[in-house]
């Protein structure tokens, strides 16, 4: 098991100041007894962050590191943050090539509230880590006895501990009993290329009523790819078009929905603005991901070295 920070590790104060990471792997794993009657348990403390700190870089270690483990027939368990266990998950999720599972796991109540998920959770991710039933799935997001593809796992509620959906397919499958069973399989797709380039530098930009762009202007210059959460299906205010004409002849820009449910059209509407228009323009769509997952996909590509033509294809191959 990889810890790396997050509520599941984190305890108030002794002067009931707020919560902080606190635990040790160690910690957590004591804190569930049950465990030792389902595998032999090997620990590390990867990192100690917050969720909100964790970086691309970090994840990109954390996979290499667990691949090389996966090559020995290790089953693989990293706890962190909720905050970006949805973008840490799916991150890993395109590089990774195990054929057994990586499982995500972390808390909403930490460790000093009653009826902290913490141990339950790791419960339930380590049940799923060792069943055959998961070999083959890739990255996969353990909480609350539910099993999600990262691919389509999203944090839905700020606290509750029923925060975690897929909203385009639902969960893939329940830890019942202590036993997982899955009942929807997530093809695999091809894993991404690994790292030759630094992280490039991907933002995204929302559209918001009234905006007219002025934040694009800024852009050119600063970023090497670019993520527009746009409005329903892949809409913006007529004054975007130009300036993202432009942005897309210089870097590769991609056309998410900022609902975040559901998939960016390419030819049902034809104003300025539309999907239709941007496609034209030069954008890229990214189908049903979300602006945050299409950032890291898009990332991912840069940073791999992928030209144009690779980088729509990765993405086509995701809609």
């Amino acid at each position: 098991m990889k810890t790396l920070g997050g509520t599941i590790a984190m305890t108030r104060g002794p002067k009931a100041d707020g919560a902080t990471p606190s635990l040790t792997g160690a910690d957590l794993i004591a804190a569930v007894p049950e465990l030792s009657t389902v595998a032999q348990i090997t620990v590390e403390d990867f990192r100690q962050l917050p969720g909100a700190s964790l970086t691309l870089a970090d994840i990109v270690d954390l996979v290499e590191n667990i691949s090389k483990a996966g090559t020995e027939g290790v089953r693989a368990v990293a706890t962190q943050g909720t905050d970006s266990i949805e973008e840490a998950a799916y991150q890993a999720d395109l590089y990774y090539e195990g054929d057994l599972p990586l499982v995500f796991t972390g808390a909403m109540r930490n460790a000093s509230l009653p009826g902290a998920d913490g141990p339950a959770n790791i419960l339930a991710s380590v049940q799923t880590a060792v069943s055959e039933e998961a070999r083959g799935l890739g990255v996969l997001v353990v909480l609350g006895d539910e099993i999600h593809a990262a691919r389509y796992v999203r944090k839905m509620h700020t606290t509750s501990i029923t925060a975690f959906a897929s909203p385009n397919i639902g969960p893939i499958g329940h830890v019942v009993e202590g036993i997982p069973r899955i009942h929807n399989r997530v093809p695999r797709l091809p894993s991404i290329p690994w790292p030759v380039n630094q992280q490039p530098r991907v933002e995204v930009v929302t559209a918001t009523l009234g905006s007219d762009g002025f934040l694009l202007d800024a852009l050119k210059d600063s970023v090497q790819g670019l993520v527009i959460a746009a409005f329903g299906v892949g809409h913006v205010p007529a004054t975007w078009c130009d300036r993202l004409e432009a942005l897309a002849a210089t870097m590769p820009v991609v056309l998410a929905s900022r609902i975040g449910t559901g998939s960016v059209l390419t030819r049902t509407y034809a104003f300025g603005g539309s999907e239709s228009d941007l496609l034209a323009r030069g954008l890229i769509a990214a189908g049903t991901l979300d602006p945050f997952k299409a950032r890291l996909l898009l990332s991912a590509c840069l940073a791999a070295g992928s030209s144009r033509a690779d980088i729509e294809a990765a993405f086509a191959a995701r809609r």
